[in-house]
């Protein structure tokens, strides 16, 4: 039955539901991360019939180029973006760092789920079995897709040589097995824990070599802004330490006017009810890099109860469940450490960065 925009089913005994599409990409890992949020769904509201839609987005499609060239912001959201516009699908399951730092009008991120380990991982080609990227031999290459990685690993492990990879997560181990082209690769380790794959991480990487892309390990619910009904429903997912690192980071990038296209990392935690973030930009090659550390007491709302504006959206996040003034309080920690590196020369390092990437 289509009523309007929705769809419902009635069962056998005469009841009508709502049928709620929840779109995603076709990835495995895609599969993975949007059946558990449907099973978290089914867990809380037994009496909803979830249906999952399945797409390829451009980022699936555009294989042989490399990410920051192909330039698009929206590189793996765009088509479920227009699917949810088009009321095709209610909401949709992203991996949250694919999720620009501004979201079309009209569209919200409902739930930032509990976050899984954000660091980046190490996976060797099996003939490295026991080594680390310190004990890789002179001149190994480490296969990568993107600049933020390869910025902090060159500098950090300058006798080795760092060379784009393309592909999900399948098929990127694949070309680290089969052939001999890298000694070994750079993934998300939330990915491959996800996937079931942890046995194949060889070495995590600490914030002191690496830190991680904003969003890194957490999933995003983004819906249509002004269904009240699927937004109440979706933002019982939402894990408050993770809302509130998640706002800082994306609020410090979108500060920055960062994306694909240049090098930006992050480290959060929230310790003590203190929000820590450590932001930095690097120049393409690492040589060149700012990095500095702020906190924020986020303490006055574990008591508040004040009601939250719905309307409200904070680098696209709305989280009705959490104190407003805290969410704002993690908003300015993120804009102000942006500030602070842009007073120390940060838009240059970033400009030159996306001069030479645009050359490459």
């Amino acid at each position: 039955m289509e009523e309007g925009p929705y769809k419902y089913i009635r069962d056998g005994n005469g009841k009508v539901s709502r049928v709620i599409r929840v779109g995603t990409r076709k990835s495995q890992l895609a599969r993975i991360q949007t059946d558990s949020v449907a099973e978290k769904l089914k867990e809380l509201y037994p009496d909803i019939h979830l249906e999952i839609v399945a797409m390829s987005t451009t980022g699936d499609k555009i294989l042989d180029t490399a990410l920051s060239k192909i330039g698009e912001k929206s590189l793996f959201t765009k088509e479920l973006e227009n699917a949810l516009e088009r009321n095709e699908v209610d909401l949709v399951v992203h991996s949250l760092k694919d999720l620009p730092t501004t979201l079309p009008p009209g569209f919200t991120i409902g739930a930032v789920l509990k976050r899984e380990n954000p660091h980046d991982a190490v996976v060797l080609h099996p003939s490295n079995a026991g080594k680390s990227l310190d004990t890789l031999p002179e001149n190994s290459v480490i296969g990568t897709s993107s600049l933020r990685r390869a910025a902090q690993l060159k500098k950090r492990f300058p006798h080795l040589d760092f060379k784009d990879i393309r592909g999900n997560l399948n098929t990127r181990l694949k070309k680290l097995d089969e052939k001999n082209d890298f000694a070994a690769i750079i993934l998300a380790a939330a990915g491959l824990r996800r996937m079931g794959w942890e046995s194949r991480i060889s070495q995590i990487l600490e914030p002191e070599d690496c830190m991680y892309a904003v969003g890194q390990g957490a999933l995003a619910v983004e819906v249509r802004a002004r269904d009240a009904d699927i937004l109440e429903m979706v933002s019982i997912l939402h894990d408050p330490d993770t809302v509130l690192r998640c706002i800082a980071e994306r609020a410090f990038l979108r500060r920055l006017e960062g994306g694909c296209s240049v090098p930006v990392a992050v480290h959060t935690q929230v310790k003590d009810s203190q929000l820590y973030l450590t932001g930095a930009v690097y120049s393409l090659d690492g040589s060149n890099s700012l990095k500095e550390t702020m906190q924020v007491s986020i303490a006055a709302g574990a008591q508040s109860s004040e009601k939250v504006d719905e309307q409200v959206q904070r680098v696209g996040v709305t989280a009705n469940k959490i104190p407003g003034a805290v969410q704002d309080e993690a908003e300015k920690l993120g804009i102000e450490l942006a500030d602070l590196l842009l007073s120390k020369g940060a838009k240059e390092i970033l400009t030159v960065a996306r001069q030479l990437n645009d050359a490459r």
